[in-house]
């Protein structure tokens, strides 16, 4: 009997004696049924609501894989934002995220620039113990279920071969280059004051200009607009041409 098989007999067994000692106690049997039930459909939901969220972080592996390891290909940024936004999403839906997660991100984020995200998530990878999966030893539920399909893959990578591939692929990643990748933001870090600096001044050395930028249509000579009539002179005329034409 598999791990699979010896749980849902635990289920079974524990239901079981929960019915027996509730009918021992003097509960209708059929107020224990409908009991039961509803206590299934609320455990499936859960259940399905685990199997979600660790779908999402699957994903999330599949397309953050794709955007570092294939560097010849152009992506756009918004697609890189994207996929940024849902394992940003991951992050924020579990008390503990796989720590794979954020050197995901990390390394997204540096590779478009964003170099002060990028040193959080990377300096939580290189520097934090906690980052270390032998140090979660009190796991929420979203983790052990994370961990639960994650085993079944190894164990059967032919069921999921592409998500096999990019957690491979991105442990890797975060074995050879999370401190790499570190070092390098941290550069990028410093020269930002004195890029920023370099630009100020170069904004004060600018003489100040007060000439008018032309437009394209600055060579097309337009001629001199003469101001309107008083509203009286424009009443009378056309009083006048009344009068005028009555009398014809």
């Amino acid at each position: 009997m598999g791990n699979k098989g010896k749980e849902t007999f635990q289920r079974i067994l524990a239901v079981i004696i929960i019915v027996a000692m509730l009918g021992v106690i003097g509960i209708p049997f059929s107020v224990v049924i409908f009991f039961a039930i509803v206590a299934y459909f609320i455990w499936r939901a859960v259940q399905k609501t685990e199997l979600q969220e660790s779908a999402h972080i699957f994903e999330f592996y599949i397309s953050a894989n794709e955007i570092l390891r294939d560097e010849e290909r152009r992506w756009f940024g918004f697609e890189i934002n994207e996929v940024i936004s849902r394992g940003e999403r991951v992050l924020h839906s579990m008390t503990d995220p796989p720590p794979l997660v954020y050197f995901a991100l990390g390394a997204l984020y540096h590779s478009i620039g964003n170099h002060d995200s990028a040193e959080k998530h990377l300096a939580y990878i290189v520097e934090n113990d906690f980052s270390n999966e032998r140090h979660r030893i009190m796991p929420s539920r979203e983790l052990k279920s994370y961990a639960h399909i994650l085993r079944k893959i190894e164990r059967e990578p032919t069921e999921a071969p592409m998500t096999m591939a990019a957690i491979r692929s991105l442990e890797r990643a975060r074995r050879l280059r999370a401190t790499v990748l570190l070092e390098k933001t941290r550069e990028e870090l410093k020269k930002k004051p004195m890029l920023e600096e370099a630009s100020n001044g170069n904004k004060k050395d600018e003489p100040v200009s007060f000439k008018e930028t032309p437009s394209l249509f600055s060579n097309v000579s337009t001629p001199a607009l003469a101001p309107p009539p008083p509203i009286a002179e424009v009443l009378r005329d056309v009083y006048d041409d009344g009068e005028v034409k009555s009398k014809k």
